[in-house]
């Protein structure tokens, strides 16, 4: 049984630390308002380009040309992992990482024997922990959230359509946590590259028997859309992770925190239970001598 010393230095240590997890939940619950507040707003933005996109592209060949709709056989892949820069958020991060370690033995496996597999990490935690397991990975962007607009996630865009355009990739793909609510992240694998045909919803919601008068030419709009929406959704991604992972944050420091309380019972239950039977040992080593002092 331990001594009451260090029984008391452990019941002051899980408090501190307590006190550390309400405090990084406080802070998680903010963070993830303003973050929720930012992805509800995009979410009709984004859809309703996509809708724009489908209905425009329909009836002009530009789309069918444009050099982001380009299927090639594949030969190199980027995978795109949207993570955090920060750890305390229970199997956030691990499991974009484990999502992405499937989706390269699944589907890429062949590409990935020959060295043809890429990681372009958005968030520090992917891309350390990508780079742990030996793969191949782009850090340029690795610290988006510490300058988190879309301005930023832009360039990221620009870099990655620049190289599928120049041949380097032949498809790209996106992983990332859709934020559903607090505590429940739906792990999403989009094709960003090449762009995927519309699908059957979608084209039965834009498809319709009204003539749009197009200015400037419908050609022109199209080919300013594709790349617009490519950014937009991949800054839809980064949104959807960033308040995913406060969600996460704030559900695992919560849980912390029940766990620290839990634990300070336990503690303050041993240490009543050992200072009693100090007490007892004490009492009885007075009666023994007592007892030996009236004998003799």
């Amino acid at each position: 049984m331990a001594s009451l010393k260090e029984v008391r230095n452990r019941i002051t240590s899980v408090n501190s630390t307590q006190q550390i997890t309400k405090a990084m939940k406080m802070v998680s619950a903010a963070k993830l308002r303003r973050a929720q507040d930012a992805i509800i707003q995009m979410r009709p933005y984004a859809k309703k380009l996509s809708e724009m996109l489908a209905t425009v592209s329909a009836g002009t060949e530009t789309a069918a040309e444009s050099p982001y709709k380009q299927v090639r056989p594949v030969e190199k892949v980027l995978i795109v992992t949207v993570t955090s820069d920060r750890g305390l958020c229970g199997a956030f991060n691990t499991n974009i990482v484990k999502a992405a370690m499937a989706l390269i033995q699944e589907k890429y496996s062949a590409q990935a024997a020959k060295g043809n597999v890429e990681i372009f990490a958005l968030g520090k935690k992917g891309g350390e922990a990508c780079q742990r397991r030996g793969l191949k990975v782009n850090t340029s962007f690795m610290d988006v959230y510490t300058r988190l607009k879309f301005g930023v996630v832009k360039e990221a865009a620009e870099s990655i359509m620049a190289d599928f355009e120049s041949g380097k990739y032949d498809a790209v793909e996106v992983i990332f946590n859709e934020f559903k609510n607090v505590a429940t992240q739906i792990i999403r694998v989009d094709q960003l590259l090449p762009i995927p045909e519309a699908k059957d919803d979608l084209k039965k919601a834009t498809t319709s028997n009204v003539n749009y008068i197009f200015e400037p030419s419908e050609a022109e709009i199209v080919t300013d859309l594709i790349p617009k929406t490519l950014k937009i959704q991949l800054y839809r991604a980064v949104l959807e992770s960033n308040a995913s992972e406060h969600g996460a944050r704030m559900t695992a420091m919560d849980k912390a925190t029940d766990n620290a309380q839990e634990l300070i019972k336990a503690l303050r239950l041993e240490y009543n239970r050992s200072r009693q039977a100090a007490i007892t040992k004490e009492i009885l080593e007075i009666v023994g001598g007592a007892e030996a002092l009236s004998q003799g």
